[in-house]
């Protein structure tokens, strides 16, 4: 049961949510003042590490050309009679928001021991900083595993948010007919066709542009099971202090490259990349806020609408060994 206090609590929430809006029901979707929407766009971000390294905009319109932040390419030259002149961007690289919906649930046992933790202000920021983790973390459980855009979602028969956005490995699959996702079959370890992690990973980035190879920003984003298979390789057979170096830094440098271990990228995946190139957009003034506290379900509900989408900036910069094609020997 939901105690007196946190009861209280809630209240007082709902009151101060209220206040700032300028509404008068917050169980009813309503719209962001402009310093709400930075304040809630900023929280979010700064929930979750991760979130903080890719690129992330509000964009004014529903769809259009993939905002260019940078580039691998040389930009330096000259032109007889002329000034050097190169173009940044990709021709028809473009991007589509959709309606994205959110909802961070706690229940009311949750919030009653919440409420006897502390005071006023830690309540609120447990359960703030709750809500702002949630929505980011599905924000990068999209970017990851998305591959369609349903009317009606399924999280039960897609727990990853396959159906709810396309995100970049699925926009990486469906462009230039997919030559950036390597989908034949490969091995890794002792015989196969690769014999360590540090061998595939040099591959993968062997694929990128030529001129891409050696920028600074391109890193290895790594699934957990491929790291957890070659950390006990290493591990087994380390018998010097380097050996076992080289086992616990697996997961910051593969091949000479930073490596990241992403939330919920699948496990079996691997990348090269530059984490600018992952781009999330979401349209300028579309957020709404809602918050109830609902009886039937004994849980008090913080919803979250906008619209959203994902983006590779440059495609030809994400390259990756599918997961469905790596197995291990």
């Amino acid at each position: 049961m939901l105690n007196k206090k946190a009861e209280n609590l809630i209240q007082k929430y709902c009151t101060a949510l209220a206040q700032q809006a300028g509404v008068s029901d917050v169980t009813r979707q309503f719209s962001l003042s402009d310093p709400m929407d930075t304040r809630l766009r900023e929280a979010i971000l700064h929930s979750t590490e991760f979130l903080q390294m890719i690129t992330c905009f509000d964009v004014d319109q529903l769809a259009g050309q993939v905002v260019v932040t940078g580039t691998s390419q040389l930009l330096t030259g000259r032109t007889a009679g002329g000034r050097f002149i190169r173009k940044l961007g990709v021709t028809g690289n473009k991007y589509a928001l959709s309606e994205t919906d959110s909802c961070a649930a706690l229940d009311w046992a949750t919030l009653s021991v919440w409420a006897n933790s502390g005071g006023e202000g830690e309540f609120f920021r447990l359960m703030q900083s709750f809500i702002d983790k949630q929505f980011a973390l599905d924000m990068l459980r999209i970017g990851f595993n998305g591959t369609s855009v349903a009317s009606t979602s399924d999280p039960v028969t897609y727990p990853n948010g396959e159906d709810v956005n396309k995100g970049w490995h699925q926009i990486a699959k469906e462009w230039n007919g997919g030559s950036q996702v390597l989908t034949t079959p490969v091995t890794l370890g002792p015989g196969g066709s690769y014999e360590t992690l540090d061998a595939m990973a040099s591959d993968l980035v062997n694929h990128l542009p030529v001129e891409c190879r050696n920028d600074p920003d391109i890193v290895i984003l790594i699934g957990s099971d491929l790291l957890a298979r070659e950390q006990f390789r290493l591990y087994s057979k380390a018998d010097t202090p380097t050996e076992n170096l080289a086992a616990a830094q697996l997961d910051t440098i593969i091949a000479g490259k930073k490596a990241f271990v992403p939330p919920f990228m699948p496990g079996k995946r691997i990348v090269a990349t530059t984490l600018k190139n992952l781009h999330i957009y979401t349209q300028k003034g579309s957020r709404r806020r809602a918050v109830e506290d609902v009886q039937d379900r004994k849980q008090f509900e913080n919803k979250y609408w906008r619209n959203e989408g994902y983006a590779l900036e440059a495609p030809e910069l994400y390259v990756s060994i599918d997961e469905s094609a790596i197995s291990f020997v």
